[in-house]
């Protein structure tokens, strides 16, 4: 089996950095609508929480792990896809 080629391969690591930004920042987006747009407040707090954790998420990272960043570009956009398909 054949591994999907690295989009990233030629990009500097401080590119990536700023597109691990860029999807948290859409994600947390997401995700705070979600909180906003809902009338039961359990489900309004766990959208919230997960919100957080990703902006908690985002400021741990070492912004030169390379693999941290790639890592969580990956698992985020694809929640971003999951999210987005269960409107």
């Amino acid at each position: 089996m054949s591994q999907k080629p690295d989009p990233y391969e030629h990009t500097p690591t401080a590119m990536v950095f700023d597109v691990f930004t860029e999807v948290s920042n859409d994600l947390v987006g997401l995700l705070t609508h979600r909180s906003d747009a809902t009338t039961d407040p359990a489900e309004r707090e766990s959208w919230w929480q997960r919100a957080l954790g990703v902006r908690g998420t985002r400021r741990a990272v070492d912004p030169q792990n390379r693999e941290a960043l790639l890592s969580h570009i990956t698992a985020w956009k694809l929640e971003i896809e999951q999210l987005k398909a269960a409107r």
